[in-house]
């Protein structure tokens, strides 16, 4: 198996089981206290391990999950002690796990890893698209509301539909990424007049500035990272 394979196989197991396979119920369950924070912990972990042996099917090889289950739950019990949901937060989380993938991957497959060879892997293309498009989910969705959250208006609108916002964030990232790899980058500029002409109606009030300029910043940031990740992932394949 090409070494650089492994090594976005476990990028996506993280993303898969971090955001994919973490339930709300998980999620709030890891920061209650006692018996019940430890269970819902050693729970998240499982999933972590299991998830990277499956993606990177080397059934001997039980030291990756292992070191994945121990060095997760270390991670994640000393983050909902000490701190706070927060951007910051969110950001040093996930390069602790990202670096231990890494440094897992270093020791244990790259000894004859060569850079230039990745371009050359076919598999190795289709993982590294199918690694952007899990960021274009949930991983994107929770920075940018992380990265928003000290711009909320006081008083959101509580007739949207459930989820809405969610979702169409999931799309319009989705879209943007295909867009670029395609190479129809006109298309990006379609999309974002057309969500404009759908959002004019809702926010062309004085008095709306505020939900609009939340809008405006949340809708642009979402661009925003689907364009650098679709530029990245063009240049990687």
């Amino acid at each position: 198996m090409e070494t650089a394979i492994i090594l976005i196989k476990l990028f996506c197991a993280h993303l898969i089981a971090d955001f994919i396979l973490q339930s709300d119920t998980i999620n709030n369950g890891k920061h209650k206290a006692g018996t019940t924070g430890i269970c819902f912990q050693l729970l998240h972990s499982a999933i972590h391990a299991g998830t990277a042996y499956l993606l990177v099917a080397d059934w001997s090889c039980w030291i990756v999950p292992a070191i994945i289950f121990v060095t997760h739950f270390a991670i994640d019990t000393v983050k909902c002690k000490i701190a706070k949901e927060s951007l910051i937060t969110f950001i040093v989380d996930q390069i602790c796990h990202m670096a231990i993938i890494v440094a897992l991957w270093l020791i244990l497959f790259a000894r004859d890893f060569e850079l230039p060879c990745l371009g050359n892997v076919c598999s190795a293309r289709i993982w590294i698209v199918i690694l952007a498009y899990i960021l274009m989910l949930k991983p994107s969705s929770v920075l940018l509301s992380l990265f928003l959250n000290k711009w909320v208006p006081s008083s959101p609108n509580t007739q949207s539909l459930p989820n809405a916002g969610k979702w169409i964030g999931y799309i319009e990232r989705i879209l943007i990424l295909t867009f670029v790899l395609i190479g129809s980058i006109e298309s990006i500029g379609f999309l974002l007049a057309a969500k404009s002409v759908f959002r004019f109606g809702e926010l062309n009030k004085a008095r709306e500035i505020r939900t609009t300029e939340y809008v405006l910043i949340g809708t642009l940031a979402s661009f925003t990272i689907a364009i650098l990740s679709g530029i990245i992932v063009s240049h990687l394949i």
